[in-house]
């Protein structure tokens, strides 16, 4: 099973559009869900010389040669440079920038003056679109306004909302929604993921997200911080703020303070939905503790609790004592248990 498998629907519609698309494609929807991939797997397929019946890249002609070595002519990604393969130490990645720079662009416009292969499509793909700083964005709009002959733009973003609304307006919105579980769960069997059920749930569904998280060897410390999150006491805040912190430390950098914050926002709101007699959604096999936690927090409690939790998830973006940040943390959290 493949990216296109999983959102059969939206690759029949692009298709049907094919020979009359419009200049620009933007698609939406939550982070993990494999946009990126599947704008990747459109690209290749209109760039290929032979595709297959439903619009499939061959594989096997000389543009789906150069497409996956990265070089086609008609072709151009458009990312972060802390995304780019290039940059694979540590030391380069945090040189790099986490934004798409007007001189990214900007570099456009000789891509567009020169003729394209074969008199073919020319294609330019920005991932993800919202991480353009303000001048790249308005100079793609004058790009987008009087957008070049043969031209798509594929736009990928997980947060439409950051883009100018005068961008979101000259694109053609494709929505990617959560595929449904069964299809989902075996994209993850066929990805090699074990325990699919899991991580599908931890990732709300999002089977790039599960896949990620699965492969990131997250479940040691997720093991930890729901052994703690356990306790029908409340964590003892000192003890488990050292685990974590030694968990960040021996992670070199894989564990951000984010992803902790993260799965605590997820745990409340699972508490949230076992308060009201729901069956959770984020941590399955956990389902009977926290529903026995949810039996003694009073549930006025939980939505200022994950208010909360957004602050915490903007100051973790900050260099932080890891170890202060995490005993703030699960002293909120053991508040949730005084009488």
């Amino acid at each position: 099973m493949n990216i296109i498998d999983l959102y059969a629907d939206v690759w029949r519609n692009l298709q049907g559009q094919r020979q009359r698309l419009p200049h620009a494609l933007l698609l939406v929807g939550q982070r993990g869900l494999g946009k990126f991939d599947f704008a990747m797997a459109f690209a290749a397929g209109l760039l290929c010389e032979q595709q297959t019946r439903d619009g499939q890249a061959c594989s096997q002609c000389l543009a789906c040669n150069w497409f996956s070595q990265g070089n086609h002519p008609d072709f151009r990604l458009l990312q972060p440079g802390a995304m780019s393969e290039e940059g694979d130490t540590e030391e380069s990645k945090k040189k790099a920038s986490q934004q798409i720079t007007v001189d990214q662009i900007r570099e456009l416009d000789e891509f567009f003056n020169v003729g394209t292969h074969r008199a073919g499509l020319r294609i330019v793909l920005i991932n993800p679109t919202e991480t353009m700083n303000r001048n790249a964005a308005n100079s793609l709009l004058k790009t987008l306004e009087e957008p070049s002959a043969n031209t798509l733009f594929l736009l990928v973003s997980s947060e439409p909302l950051k883009l100018l609304p005068t961008i979101r307006s000259r694109c053609q919105v494709v929505p990617i929604s959560l595929p449904k579980s069964r299809p989902a769960k075996a994209f993850l069997v066929a990805a090699g993921v074990k325990d699919e059920a899991r991580w599908l749930a931890l990732a709300g569904g999002s089977p790039g997200l599960a896949i990620e998280l699965a492969n990131s060897g997250q479940g040691g410390w997720l093991d930890v911080l729901v052994k703690r999150l356990s306790d029908r006491l409340g964590p003892d805040p000192i003890a488990s703020a050292a685990d974590l912190e030694k968990l960040v430390k021996d992670s070199k950098g894989k564990l951000p303070l984010k992803a902790v914050v993260e799965a605590l926002q997820k745990w409340l709101v699972d508490l949230t939905l076992a308060s009201n007699n729901l069956p959770v959604r984020y941590f399955l096999p956990q389902q009977s503790t926290i529903s026995g936690l949810a039996a003694i927090i009073p549930s006025a409690r939980l939505l200022p609790a994950y208010r909360a939790l957004l602050q915490r998830r903007r100051e973790a973006e900050q260099p932080l004592n890891a170890r202060l940040f995490f005993e703030g943390l699960f002293m909120d959290y053991r508040a949730l248990f005084k009488n």
